[in-house]
């Protein structure tokens, strides 16, 4: 930087002694005399104004006995000029810094944390360069960002804690998980849509495959269930939507061996390494289905996404060519296509109760379009995210809750749609959310790893246990909730090819709030 430049030139000149010199003798007698008299030379900080301040020097010089040119003379003390002024800039610069960390110190002090990295005004505020000081500046907005989002996410947190056990492992796909889902109808079962271009249904009891469809010729993104028969919905990458047909039997359940967990804060890191352990061991004797009852077409992209409309007549897609498509199912005739978004399509969500959709993209955005009126279709746009919005799915009553990898969740009102009532801020990216009907709890998947649970109101509630070879070891794409399976009400999946059942209590108090 200019500073550093010009102390450089200036150093250099001193110690080369680059000036007229008569002789070699009364030369070095010059030099050892003005270093004598250079000790009593200052360059003193002052308000007056630039040209003041620069008659005030060549007074001084004046003063001296100087044989030094008046042009020499001229140019150093233009250049001790810009050195002060650059010191000055950056004294008054870490001054304010060190203010504001004690201001955040203060405030931070009175909710019970700390900032971390507090000890920089300590040591950490040297004035070497502007670029140092740059750098110290935006340490401190990301420190104060990372600080104020652990008070946000914890600052309503109860003493009451969320028993989490991992009960079951689903382990048979050859690629990473994406989607799951379970079945609204007896029998219960898990479905999982793969990167292998699979899906597989599972006895939720045993962890056994009971079937698997191979009618995609890509990789299989997400399935759903139908509410009041045995099909299934898939979405591939292959710009199509499968429904397909399933009769399976489940297997003699076995007893769950005892799989007491430490509390749900446990994170002791596992070797990756682990992961060529799962193996497809479970899926080998499985039986298949190979072509599709219905195909829906009409996609120019990676179809994402899909889910049935309430009552199951009607099915909504959602693809990387910016649309959602809403298709009759017995004729599979496309009925309307919902375009608006300016990016891909990452997600789909049907009301489980009244013909709304809402629709999440890489435009930050997510959009509500409402069927209940035949002649009306109307849609609102949702505007509260900073990055791709991941997912949005509905709640029993008037809610929206969204993810996104801007590193929030946030619940909104669909009769309030301004901004959102409550906001979760985590560490990580969030994928899939899901919520549950009956406990009215958030799972967050994370890109970390992690899954955490919150209630409606944005308190954390738990988090999912990762020790002992238990939890995921790759990023977590979704989770999904089962309301009537009394030992695993919480599934997860991950791009560690394995699904895993859990088994969440939340205290009666807990569930009261």
């Amino acid at each position: 930087m200019p500073s550093t430049n010009m102390f450089n030139v200036l150093v250099k000149v001193l110690e080369e002694g680059r000036m007229p010199v008569e002789s070699s003798s009364s030369g070095v007698v010059r030099q050892a005399k003005q270093k004598r008299k250079s000790h009593s030379l200052s360059i003193k900080r002052t308000n007056s104004t630039e040209q003041d301040r620069l008659g005030l020097h060549r007074d001084m010089l004046d003063g001296q006995d100087s044989k030094l040119p008046l042009s020499l003379k001229t140019n150093l003390m233009d250049l001790f000029s810009q050195i002060e002024r650059e010191f000055e800039s950056l004294y008054i610069e870490n001054i304010e810094l060190r203010r504001e960390i004690e201001t955040l110190n203060d405030r931070l002090t009175a909710d019970g944390q700390t900032l971390e990295g507090a000890d920089l005004a300590k040591g950490a505020l040297k004035t070497k360069t502007s670029h140092s000081t740059s750098q110290l500046s935006q340490k401190l907005k990301t420190t104060y960002k990372a600080s104020t989002s652990k008070i946000v996410s914890s600052f309503k947190a109860t003493t009451s804690r969320a028993v989490c056990h991992l009960l079951r492992e689903y382990v048979g796909h050859r690629d990473g998980i994406w989607d799951l889902s379970v079945t609204r109808t007896q029998p219960t079962v898990l479905g999982t849509a793969s990167a292998d271009h699979t899906a597989m249904l599972w006895s939720i009891e045993t962890g056994k495959c009971l079937l698997k469809y191979l009618g995609h010729q890509g990789s299989v993104n997400s399935i759903k269930f139908h509410p009041t028969e045995q099909m299934a919905l898939t979405a591939s990458g292959d710009q199509t939507a499968h429904i397909w047909r399933f009769l399976v039997q489940l297997p003699t359940p076995q007893p769950v061996a005892d799989v007491s967990q430490p509390p749900c804060d446990d994170d002791v890191e596992v070797s990756d390494k682990d992961e060529a352990d799962v193996e497809a061991d479970g899926s080998s004797d499985c039986p298949s289905v190979r072509v599709a009852s219905v195909t829906l077409r009409s996609h120019q992209g990676v179809v994402i996404a899909a889910d049935w409309l309430v009552g199951g007549k009607q099915a909504v897609t959602a693809s990387w060519d910016r649309a959602a498509n809403l298709y009759d199912v017995e004729t599979s005739e496309l009925v309307h296509s919902l375009m608006g978004h300016d990016q891909e399509l990452t997600h789909c969500c049907t009301h489980p109760t009244q013909r709304l959709v809402v629709t999440s993209s890489r435009d930050t955005t997510f959009r509500l379009w409402d069927f209940r009126d035949p002649s009306i279709h109307s849609v609102n746009v949702f505007q509260g995210h900073t990055d791709t919005v991941t997912s949005a799915v509905f709640t029993v009553g008037d809610n929206v809750v969204s993810g996104s990898d801007d590193r929030t969740v946030k619940v909104w009102d669909l009769k309030n749609m301004r901004s959102p009532i409550a906001t979760i801020r985590t560490d990580s990216a969030v994928n899939r959310i899901s919520v549950s009907v009956s406990q009215k709890i958030i799972a967050l998947p994370h890109d970390n790893r992690q899954v955490r649970l919150f209630d409606m109101s944005g308190v954390r509630l738990a988090r999912l246990p990762r020790s002992n070879r238990q939890g995921h070891r790759r990023m977590v794409c979704c989770s999904a909730w089962c309301e009537d399976n009394t030992s695993c009400n919480l599934f997860t999946c991950g791009f560690d090819r394995q699904a895993i059942g859990w088994n969440i209590n939340i205290p009666a108090l807990l569930q009261e709030k």
